[in-house]
């Protein structure tokens, strides 16, 4: 049974399995609480094909600062590693 993590965490679930796998907390909550993360389940396209406006879109959604002085493998590092 999985643990009620609170109003903050919407899917329990995905957010201890996220845990589990080694992901932060932050990075955790922020998938268990996407809307709709479940139903796109994986069909993203991948980083690299991504414009880097795209990209840049994405690291403000997280708040990665000096993203706009990366290049764009770099920002990419940055985004999965956040």
């Amino acid at each position: 049974m999985t643990k009620n993590h609170g109003k903050q965490i919407k899917d329990d679930a995905k957010y201890e399995a996220l845990r589990r796998e080694g992901a932060s907390k932050e990075k955790a909550a922020r998938i268990a609480n996407s809307p709709g993360a479940s139903k796109r389940g994986g069909k993203s396209s991948p980083m690299e094909e991504r414009t880097k406006k795209e990209l840049l879109e994405e690291a403000k959604k997280i708040g990665i600062t000096g993203r706009h002085d990366m290049d764009k493998t770099t920002l990419i590092n940055a985004i999965r590693n956040h």
